[in-house]
């Protein structure tokens, strides 16, 4: 099924949302493709998620100026020399007539001041963005942003934190897509196939149904790499794939989905009891979710779930408040519960804490808690992840300076007995709603029944 497109009034929309939202004018860059190592060798060209919020298409060198009449896009005419190798480029009346915007040449906006704009993420973006407001321009930096242009972060985080009708259409196609790639991963999954092969099986839906992925696919026997891009693996009949793979719309929002299933087909007995000490602590953290709440609390709540999982399977012994206190849990759940989701998969990342934090929030020093991305009491139209896990890392495991005073709560003899359980992940996709919470990603199989079911 290929996924639909959102009306141009929805952009019109949030333009004009942002226009009001502003003093002066901002310039929205889309960016400038990437060179992989020669210059007619290139990544596939992606905009800057601000500007697909704003114009919904991914035009190379454009830039969007919002002023407080309405808004101009600027971009470049069709190069008829080029057509020859890519076809038919549209015009700039072409795109004025699709996206319904006064479009004009991008030569025009050369030599423009006094505009508020957002940094690039890469640096030959940012000397092209310096180039046209004629000001410097440092790529990322979000933090540091100062004056107009502060207030013009602040203004899209305002907007993009809860999102409309549109975006959150758009989240459920790229959760439904990822769904399919779920199942076709499971269902391809087979002792002695390398990781690469179940990756491929994944990948195929998502570019079937006009996708992209929302991220490097994570496909592999050794979950205990938390970002682990390899796929070279052979898979045995006792391991747990762990598969972290989402759909990006055409649009550009983003599914971000885990799961983690046997080769076999039957979880083992230890690895079904780890999986359900991960799945309840997921389950706590969701089921905290609602307009409201703090994020941190959220992560919280995980935390503590894994805790008592891991006191009832005799792998810590104490109080699980106590232990939870003294950082237990991220002996084996190290980073944080999940992340804001939306345009990117985690989304206004660029600009750094000033998105991901409330004002007068920031990092917790506390182990499990310094690496959480959000800190933010939930609000309707806001999406996250929720994604806890339980890993044997050897950094933190084998390491007493890590462990430190918890080594006389943790059992080792007991912890021993999971040595078929490195890494372990669950997460979906959830939406909060006036009155609670919609998981997005809840067709993906999840219990232990249902993964089995499927691999059957």
């Amino acid at each position: 099924m290929w996924t639909k497109a959102s009306q141009p009034q929805v952009f019109a929309a949030r333009r004009a949302r942002l226009s009001s939202r502003l003093r002066g004018p901002a310039l929205l860059v889309a960016g400038l493709s990437r060179p992989r190592n020669f210059q007619h060798n290139r990544f596939p060209f992606r905009a800057e998620s601000h500007f697909l919020y704003l114009v919904g298409r991914s035009i190379e060198g454009a830039a969007l100026l919002i002023h407080p009449k309405g808004a101009t896009l600027f971009a470049p005419p069709a190069d008829p020399e080029a057509e020859l190798w890519t076809g038919p480029m549209p015009s700039l009346t072409d795109w004025s007539n699709e996206l319904g915007l006064e479009v004009r040449p991008i030569e025009e906006l050369q030599g423009a001041e006094n505009i508020a704009a957002l940094p690039p993420q890469d640096l030959d973006c940012a000397l092209w963005l310096s180039e046209l407001l004629d000001r410097d321009l440092e790529p990322g930096g979000g933090e540091e942003l100062q004056g107009a242009d502060a207030e013009l972060a602040e203004s899209m985080i305002a907007l993009r934190l809860s999102h409309d009708d549109a975006a959150v259409a758009q989240l459920k196609e790229a959760a439904a897509v990822t769904h399919r790639a779920h199942l076709a991963g499971m269902r391809a999954t087979r002792p002695e196939l390398r990781e690469a092969s179940i990756r491929a099986a994944m990948e195929a839906e998502i570019i079937a149904a006009g996708c992209a992925t929302a991220y490097g696919s994570i496909v592999t026997v050794h979950g205990e790499v938390l970002h682990n891009e390899r796929h070279d693996g052979v898979l045995t009949k006792a391991d747990l794939l762990l598969a972290d793979v989402g759909a990006e719309t055409p649009e550009g929002f983003a599914g971000d989905v885990t799961r983690t299933w046997p080769v076999s087909g039957r979880f083992s007995g230890t690895q079904r009891e780890a999986y359900e000490v991960v799945l309840a602590a997921q389950l706590a953290a969701i089921a905290k979710v609602a307009p409201g709440v703090r994020y941190l609390d959220v992560h919280r709540a995980a935390g503590l779930a894994m805790v008592e999982g891991l006191i009832g399977l005799g792998i810590l012994r104490g109080s699980a408040a106590d232990l939870y206190a003294r950082g237990a849990a991220a002996l084996f759940f190290p980073h944080g519960v999940g992340h804001l989701l939306g345009l990117d998969v985690h989304d206004m990342e660029d600009l750094g804490d000033r998105a991901g934090y409330a004002p007068g929030r920031s990092r917790a020093e506390a182990p499990g808690d310094r690496y959480l991305r959000l800190d933010r009491d939930l609000a309707p139209g806001m999406c996250v992840t929720i994604e806890p896990g339980f890993y044997q890392i050897p950094r933190i495991l084998a390491r007493a300076e890590e462990v430190g005073e918890l080594e006389s709560a943790l059992d080792r003899a007991v912890l021993a007995r999971f040595a078929d359980v490195r890494g372990i992940r669950i997460e979906d996709d959830v939406l909060v709603t006036p009155t609670g919470y919609e998981v997005l990603s809840a067709a993906v199989p999840k219990s232990v029944d249902d993964v089995q079911h499927v691999m059957v």
